[in-house]
């Protein structure tokens, strides 16, 4: 929109100066939302083509496959276990369970869900043969650094993953999957191999239990500075 403002002296003249007033773009948001499908289908097309060329037995599509899915797969992991050793080695199974069944997906789900699926049932076994189902209860963070304010972002970070720590396996892989991983509850379903309706249930209890740790864990945090 142009909006007249009071005019300025130029030489001899009286010359109106004018400026624009921007508006905001009402596309913004959809521009935003198509570009970040557009990312979306680009890296699903990807990972298709990946495991189309490992279904012929290339080697080094599987290599491409394991570095792009590496860091995700060990931050989902380390949920279930606090060994990274072990996170390691159910990595290594579930790539190993992708390079035999490659062959054997026909895009019922995106690639992604699929892999986390894999990941998410090699990690339970793995769990089972260890016999490591216990949380790191105790695992407190440590607010005793000098100089170290109690109300910090990176304590508030710290207070959730004790926090999380202490919620049952289950529910705190949910909300790992979805706030974390970014996976949607029919996804999460997918991989859990369990009903939407359990996903969602486990995600209410887990938001619950949260909202009950974080002041608990906030208030030791205080108490240490005191």
């Amino acid at each position: 929109m142009l909006t007249a403002t009071p005019t300025v002296m130029c030489g001899s003249r009286l010359v109106a100066k004018r400026s624009v007033r921007m508006q905001p773009d009402p596309t913004d948001g959809s521009r935003s939302d198509r570009s970040a499908a557009a990312s979306a289908s680009t890296a699903e097309s990807r990972d298709r083509a990946l495991i189309e060329r490992i279904a012929r037995l290339d080697r080094a599509a599987l290599k491409e496959l394991y570095l792009l899915y590496h860091r995700r797969l060990a931050r989902f992991l380390t949920r279930v276990t606090s060994r990274y050793d072990l996170a390691e080695e159910i990595i290594n199974d579930t790539f190993w369970v992708v390079w035999q069944r490659a062959g054997e997906f026909r895009g019922a789900s995106h690639v992604s869900t699929w892999i986390m699926g894999i990941a998410y049932r090699r990690g339970l076994k793995a769990l089972k043969r260890a016999s490591f189902m216990q949380l790191r209860a105790n695992d407190i963070p440590d607010t005793e650094s000098a100089g170290h304010e109690p109300w910090s972002g990176a304590e508030r970070r710290e207070w959730v993953n004790a926090a999380l720590e202490r919620l049952p396996s289950e529910q705190r892989l949910v909300l790992e999957l979805a706030y974390h991983l970014g996976h949607s509850c029919e996804e999460i379903a997918l991989i859990m191999s369990c009903p939407v309706n359990t996903v969602k249930t486990r995600m209410f209890h887990a938001r619950k239990k949260l909202r009950l740790l974080l002041p608990q864990l906030a208030g030791t945090a205080a108490d240490l500075h005191e």
